[in-house]
């Protein structure tokens, strides 16, 4: 968890940067920002920090060496030497702009910050912020001119929508350390650059991510495997998807053992065949998922809606299925040759 109740701003600087695929070049700040009004260091804090509240974290990666890794390098020099943070700014300025080279990248002002006491699970810490304004709203003044009121407008940012944003916080450096990351803008392919391009980030391996992906691999499982090759019903996939989500809403730790027998009971056929799909899952997603570990709370909120209970029969009705499988039944009318289902029943409410 995040606690930014004591958090300070030490250090601020502001640069403009540009598409470089459309050559817009950088416009560079010659020192750090100066605050002629306390209330908008105030208001910068909430346009920075207010959008990071989960548990959701990465680290920095690269394929050869993370020292490599451009933003790791300059982060770390900051942390060793935060004199010299004016400096990197320019650096990490320049290495956006080189990956700013997608046509719908939109240029903006890019605001790189050092922030003291940060609280990350427990522990106070020093922290680096990196944030992108590609969007601009509308607003209107009013004003009073003489005895008449007189309006006008003008472009400014929305402090309650940070497009891009970056906290690199100094711990875990050994593993890229720990970073949170928020981006709101560009939903095709160039939207990839901030988190793979820019930063290159990988998500970290904690509880979080370990329960985020023993859930996306059950929910696979049902479609993949249960669905294909065992042909199960949609209720019955709906089901095992049910007792899944209740296993991990009552659970604090994950055990798999555990978790087969409560979702899968005793049909060792399909206990094997969650195993084996496991593996694959591994393989092909290049993943550990581990046989035990504490559920995080955060992960089971976040990804819970992935599990549907919805039963779609063509286009003319939706069933939802929360539990009591026995009291649904599937069958077959040969003189319609259509497929059903009966429900069974005590009462029926409005």
């Amino acid at each position: 968890m995040i606690d930014f109740t004591e958090v300070k701003l030490h250090n601020i600087v502001v640069h403009n940067i540009g598409n470089s695929l459309q050559e817009e070049g950088m416009k560079l700040s010659k020192g750090p920002l100066v605050f002629r009004e306390s209330i908008v260091k105030e208001l910068l804090m909430k346009y920075f920090l207010s959008p990071f509240k989960g548990e959701l974290f990465y680290n920095f990666f690269h394929d050869t060496e993370l020292a490599l890794n451009e933003i790791y390098n300059y982060a770390s020099k900051i942390f060793d030497d935060p004199d010299c943070f004016y400096l990197q700014t320019i650096n990490i300025s320049k290495h956006l702009y080189d990956k700013s080279n997608h046509h719908n990248i939109k240029g903006g002002e890019f605001y790189l910050v050092y922030f003291a006491d940060c609280v990350v699970n427990g522990d106070s810490m020093d922290a680096i912020g990196l944030f992108k304004s590609e969007n601009k709203d509308t607003y209107l003044r009013i004003f009073q001119e003489t005895d008449n009121f007189e309006i006008e407008h003008e472009q400014g940012i929305n402090i309650n929508k940070l497009d891009k944003g970056c906290l690199i916080f100094n711990t875990n450096r050994e593993q890229g350390y720990k970073i949170c990351v928020v981006d709101n803008t560009n939903k095709g392919q160039e939207a990839q650059y901030w988190k793979n391009d820019f930063l290159k980030i990988k998500q970290h391996e904690d509880n979080y991510f370990h329960t985020q992906n023993l859930m996306k691999l059950t929910k696979e499982f049902c479609n993949d495997v249960l669905a294909k090759e065992y042909e199960v019903s949609k209720a019955d996939q709906i089901e095992l998807m049910n007792r899944s989500v209740q296993y991990f809403a009552k659970k604090e730790v994950f055990n798999l053992n555990e978790f087969q027998a409560e979702v899968m009971g005793s049909e060792e056929s399909m206990v094997n065949a969650f195993n084996t799909y496991k593996e694959e899952f591994q393989e092909k997603n290049q993943v550990n998922t581990y046989d035990e570990f504490n559920i995080s709370n955060g992960a089971f909120k976040s990804n819970k809606k992935i599990f549907k209970s919805i039963l779609k029969l063509d286009k003319n009705f939706h069933v939802y299925i929360h539990g009591n499988k026995e009291f649904i039944e599937r069958g077959y009318d040969e003189g319609r040759q259509m497929h059903y289902y009966q429900l069974f029943f005590k009462n029926e409410t409005s």
